[in-house]
């Protein structure tokens, strides 16, 4: 069967890499940077991305983690060419090349019991040998194929399987070191190294990139590639990512999951640039688009040594992205976090001016939409430290004369709310903090906000107005 027949792909391309995530779980941070670098040498090379679900573990895969790897990569902007492909729906065609290695002396079947197994396991421990199979069934003709089996890869008996990691290196393995495989289970399932090999050699894959848990899969995988007569890609294994504490990574950590991210208010490029460096670099350099990243990245440069999650760094690229972005490219993403809170944008300002207002104090997106939710709806109290703080009984006097003269203005723009606001100041002998301190806590409910020309225009002159007598009264009978 040929590439072009089942995937309509172009045989032509130099390099197809791809990304292969077993759907068990959420998209983890260590698969998003596995996905980016795949994704980026694609990119690099002009070549083609292709997204394959390995869906072959019946048991633990799901279709909402399905549904969760696919949300990661689209809000990750890691678009593939060709996908997503789903092993469980490729079962045919495994078995039909298992059926022919079969025919062709490459595979055997092999109807050992599991207490065979075992006491077979049980003795070469004994022996301080390393357990494997004996090849019982190799040449048995005695069993009905009828009978309960499984599949068994031949492989080879002697020399060695070579492969240069474009990560790590020379690596060599004995043959003697591995086992005649199982490929195919009892129940007539192929298992996940052989699906793993007929999909690279059908999807045409040239570069596989992924974590150094699978280096050793690698060895056994190419020896079924070489067995097929099926081209050997070149592999990357990239190291693992460590928590700040130098153990591997994990919830403890905090988010690991690429939407846990989103969650928290993270924008896609400050995760992506942050993945990018954790483990691959381009001199100091620190902050990469996505187009530096296509035109800088190979896999060569890619460190041996395992990555440390740094969250403060990861906050600091966010609060970067957050300034630098366009405003209206930023609120885009501000306005999921709305919704989360169930905030309605509706009834405010453009988000636009929330991110240009908000900017350069709110280092997530989250963080923006909750402090900012005052500028949308009405708040049912005053911070407590800011009242203590501010609303003395000596604040009545410049909230009343603020309040008059923001009243009586014709327009309310920033020019004016400012002149009212220094006015009031100049004529009650004030400095500016005793006026604008109490008049941020009155239509803010806080004593954090942007300066009171923009706040004050961005809530607008009746609301502001209202919750200014609101203070006032709040003052009123707190010192009754």
């Amino acid at each position: 069967m040929k590439l072009a027949a089942l995937f309509n792909l172009d045989p032509n391309v130099k390099v197809r890499t791809r990304f292969a995530p077993s759907p068990t779980g959420y998209l983890h941070v260590g698969g998003a940077r596995t996905a980016l670098y795949s994704w980026l040498y694609a990119k690099h090379h002009n070549g083609e991305f292709v997204l394959r679900i390995e869906d072959t573990d019946l048991e633990r895969s799901t279709p909402e983690a399905t549904a969760a790897i696919l949300e990661g990569m689209e809000w990750l902007n890691l678009a593939w060419e060709h996908g997503p492909y789903f092993q469980t729906k490729r079962f045919d065609r495994y078995n039909q090349v298992i059926d022919q290695m079969i025919e062709q002396g490459l595979a055997y079947r092999c109807y050992c019991s599991k207490e065979r197994l075992e006491t077979l396991r049980h003795t070469q421990e004994q022996n301080k040998q390393k357990p494997r199979y004996d090849r019982h069934c190799l040449h048995d003709d005695e069993h009905d194929p009828k009978q309960p089996h499984v599949v068994r890869f031949k492989n080879p008996t002697e020399g060695s399987v070579i492969f240069e990691d474009a990560v790590r290196g020379h690596i060599e393995i004995s043959n003697s070191e591995l086992d005649d495989l199982i490929i195919r289970r009892t129940d007539g399932s192929p298992t996940y190294n052989f699906c793993v090999v007929v999909d690279d050699w059908d999807m045409g894959i040239t570069h596989v990139v992924r974590g150094e848990d699978h280096i050793n899969n690698t060895p056994r995988q190419i020896n079924i590639l070489k067995a097929l007569g099926a081209p050997i890609p070149t592999y990357a294994h990239v190291s693992m990512i460590l928590g700040d504490d130098g153990q591997k990574l994990s919830k403890r950590h905090g988010a690991v999951s690429v939407m846990q991210y989103r969650d928290d208010g993270y924008l896609p490029e400050a995760l992506l640039n942050y993945l990018v460096r954790l483990g691959w670099g381009h001199g100091d350099q620190e902050i990469f688009s996505v187009e530096e990243m296509i035109n800088l990245f190979e896999l060569e440069s890619v460190s041996k040594s395992a990555s440390a999650f740094n969250t403060e760094k990861l906050l600091w690229l966010n609060h970067h992205y957050i300034r630098e972005l366009p405003a209206e490219y930023v609120a885009k993403h501000l306005a999921w976090h709305y919704q989360d809170q169930g905030i309605d944008p509706s009834n405010g300002p453009a988000l636009e001016e929330i991110v240009n207002m908000l900017a350069e104090r709110c280092k997530t997106l989250k963080e923006m939409a909750i402090s900012s939710r005052y500028f949308f709806e009405e708040f049912d109290c005053f911070d407590e430290a800011a009242v203590k703080k501010h609303f003395k009984a000596a604040a009545i006097e410049p909230l009343e004369k603020v309040k008059e003269k923001l009243t009586a203005l014709s327009n309310w723009d920033l020019q004016s709310t400012h002149e009212a606001i220094e006015q009031t100041a100049t004529e009650l002998a004030l400095g500016m903090g005793k006026v604008g301190m109490p008049l941020r806590v009155a239509v803010t409910g806080s004593g954090q906000s942007p300066s009171m020309d923009v706040t004050l225009v961005g809530i607008g002159r009746e609301r502001s107005l209202a919750r200014i007598q609101k203070a006032i009264d709040f003052i009123k009978s707190q010192n009754a």
